[in-house]
């Protein structure tokens, strides 16, 4: 196994502002991941018959239940499937493809080991992906500002998608206080 840096030891606090700028990436993260479901539910909703008899409609709100338990990666292949399924859509592997790319900067952020580097306005992320792939580039907090951003602009992108199907993505729980 590739050695990814110091001793397991040797724990490394982050400086203030480069530690606020991981959190706002992580919440970005969340964020998308919620936008991607509700836009999986308006998609899957739109495409429904009107005539469902109250069991089919239980079997797909069952469905559509246990996407809070799906991976960031399962949630945009079913994305992808669903915006195949929809007519009209634009985009679809633009949105996909740079999904993709967020999915991957989500899991190393969010499953790093963080460790200083010679330049102090750098840290380097401790991460092997499932691949094998070691991150040997340090980011700096102007590096996940910019992570953040692109974060949220495919977001909107996904939210223009469920815009587009004319059902604004009500989530189970949306009505309860």
């Amino acid at each position: 196994m590739a050695r990814i840096g110091a001793a397991p030891e040797s724990y490394h606090g982050l400086p203030p502002d480069f530690a606020a700028a991981l959190g706002q990436c992580v919440a970005a993260f969340g964020w998308l991941e919620e936008i991607i479901k509700r836009t999986l539910y308006a998609l899957d909703r739109a495409r429904l018959a009107d005539d469902l008899s109250e069991a089919e409609l239980q079997h797909w709100l069952e469905r559509i239940g246990q996407l809070a338990d799906d991976s960031m990666g399962t949630l945009i292949e079913q994305l992808d499937a669903a915006m195949r399924r929809h007519p009209g859509l634009r985009e679809r592997n633009q949105i996909t493809e740079r999904l993709a790319a967020i999915k991957l900067m989500r899991n190393l952020l969010c499953h790093a080991s963080w460790r200083p580097t010679e330049d102090p306005t750098r840290w380097h992320p401790a991460f092997v992906s499932t691949r094998g792939h070691v991150q040997d580039k340090a980011l700096s907090t102007p590096e996940l500002e910019r992570i953040r951003q692109d974060t949220i602009e495919i977001g909107m992108r996904v939210l223009h998608v469920m815009r587009a199907t004319g059902i604004s993505g009500y989530w189970a729980g949306d009505d309860e206080d």
